[in-house]
């Protein structure tokens, strides 16, 4: 069956490079340009390992610059890709600017994105189709930076040749995992990058390497990044109400159709409800994130704020304010209970991280979303110990362990369904696409009505 182009939502793009050149404008204007291009070299020859707030390690204005720029060169390799857009672009998106704050970089990125082209170019198939693993897999990115400037053990040419066989790799590792996750992890490339962090990391400390985790935390940043954020949360909701070509009111509905769906990977609520919606869920949920970690008075920072991005760009693919309160409320209890503290740097970011296991609230109900984030803020706190925090998406990882466990045994406690595992390719199904709008009609009334059962 030939891959059909839907060229409904190629408006995106202009969008995207906006939001690109809205952080490149902001870096440059945080600080002067000769701090910035200091702070830029010093981002790029760090190391990376959890945590490294480029804010800290760079300056504000040096991490704005950089997240701009990894941001319009994924905008480009998602374009130049020739892959339909849908909502797991605004996912790659809200991701990739996210964690450039604390970990990706301009150079970095690369050697992993080259090894899924490798990939594709051997099986003779179009980039297009593992465009979203590729840029996924630069959670991995750290390794390329510790192998690469690591003078004493590594070197830039085994740097190069480790980032390609990790992307080499990833297409079809990362498309079986989602089969055991059943959907209830929303992070799945961070699980399958988690098992590939846990090889290879013991094999590099045997071959001589010393990672460590590190911690490069910013803070004093609360007001300046607290106003950037609220200003896009606002300008995003106000857009969905208002410039999507859609009445106010209907906005809204659909934005409450959106709040009664489970969130079960995949659930593309681009396609499911229009822009309208998904401008307004996302906003509400960057705020939700915020207030989250002003509450817990935590810190607004490359990582944290990098969580809240992410949270954002999920909104498009399974997260809304119903299924993610529930796990978040779950790591604050735990806070009252656990020896650790919701001030520190790693638990933070596990309040905002934690959302990956959204579809367990949406589909069991809150009890369980909040059972589901007091296990992961206890678990993610020991899961990056093994890689050394080599592994960016260390919350994915955790989250998959976590699915894959409670998922069965919730099931067996209920007994509401059946257990059965998903067959279907998730990168193939996240990117199937289709120009009729009466049969998108169609599959939106069916899937609502199906998850209106289900609740």
């Amino acid at each position: 069956m030939p891959h059909t182009h839907h060229t409904h939502y190629r408006n995106m793009y202009p969008f995207f490079q906006i939001y690109a050149a809205l952080l490149f404008i902001t870096g440059v204007l945080m600080d002067p340009p000769d701090q910035v291009l200091a702070g830029l070299r010093d981002i790029l020859l760090s190391e990376d390992n959890l945590i490294t707030d480029y804010i800290q390690v760079g300056g504000l204005g040096a991490a704005l610059v950089n997240a701009a720029l990894v941001t319009l060169a994924s905008i480009w390799i998602m374009k130049l890709s020739g892959e339909p857009l849908n909502g797991y672009a605004m996912v790659l998106i809200g991701l990739m600017s996210g964690f450039s704050l604390f970990g990706k970089n301009i150079l970095n990125i690369w050697p992993i994105i080259l090894g899924t082209w490798l990939y594709s170019v051997i099986c003779r198939e179009r980039f297009g189709k593992y465009v979203t693993v590729a840029l996924l897999s630069t959670a991995l990115a750290p390794m390329v930076s510790y192998v690469g400037l690591e003078n004493e053990w590594g070197s830039p040419a085994l740097g190069l040749i480790l980032g390609m066989g990790i992307g080499f790799i990833m297409p079809p590792l990362s498309a079986y995992t989602y089969k055991i996750q059943n959907g209830m992890n929303l992070y799945n490339v961070g699980f399958a990058c988690g098992l590939v962090a846990t090889m290879l990391v013991p094999l590099m400390i045997y071959l001589g390497a010393s990672p460590a985790t590190n911690y490069h935390w910013a803070t004093g940043y609360n007001l300046q990044l607290g106003c950037m954020l609220t200003v896009l949360c606002v300008v995003l909701i106000v857009s969905g109400f208002f410039f999507c070509k859609r009445p106010y009111w209907a906005a809204w509905a659909g934005y409450r159709r959106l709040l009664h769906t489970t969130g079960r990977a995949p659930s593309d609520y681009l396609r499911l409800f229009g822009f309208a919606p998904v401008l307004i869920n996302t906003g509400i949920n960057g705020l939700i994130g915020m207030l989250c970690i002003l509450a817990v008075g935590g810190d607004l920072n490359g990582p944290t704020v990098g969580g809240i991005l992410t949270i954002m760009g999920f909104s498009a693919f399974g997260k809304h304010a119903w299924n993610i309160i529930p796990v978040m409320l779950g790591v604050v209890f735990g806070g009252f209970m656990m020896d650790w503290s919701l001030r520190d740097g790693a638990v933070q970011l596990a309040c905002l991280f934690c959302t990956t296991l959204a579809p367990i609230s949406g589909y069991f109900g809150w009890p369980f979303g909040m059972l589901a984030g007091f296990l992961h803020a206890s678990v993610v706190l020991s899961a990056g110990s093994p890689v050394s925090g080599l592994n960016l998406y260390n919350n994915g990882f955790s989250g998959g362990i976590l699915a894959i466990i409670l998922y069965p045994t919730i099931l067996d406690i209920v007994r509401r369904r059946q257990p059965e595992l998903q067959n279907e390719d998730y990168f193939e199904i996240i990117h199937e696409d289709s120009n009729q709008t009466p049969v998108e009609n169609e599959v939106v009334e069916h899937v609502i009505h199906q998850e209106e059962e289900k609740r």
